[in-house]
């Protein structure tokens, strides 16, 4: 399967646009995954800011939502 990288990044929420795995979601998932982290763009807008991919930051996140 080709990688859609640009038509990727459009729809990208991840405000760490220098990254080198922008775009290329399979890596994104994977190397966060196995850092024990959530992507970016799992996260609301205003967590995703914070730059903490930790799966506790997303529990908080989406705990304050519901």
């Amino acid at each position: 399967m080709e990688c859609r990288r640009e038509e990727n990044k459009i729809g990208c929420t991840c405000t760490y646009t220098s990254c080198a795995n922008r775009g290329m979601c399979c890596i994104c998932v994977r190397e966060h995954r196995e850092k024990g982290e959530i992507p970016g763009c799992f996260f609301p807008p205003g967590a995703e800011r914070s730059y903490d991919r930790s799966i506790e930051n997303f529990i908080k996140a989406y705990s304050k939502l519901i």
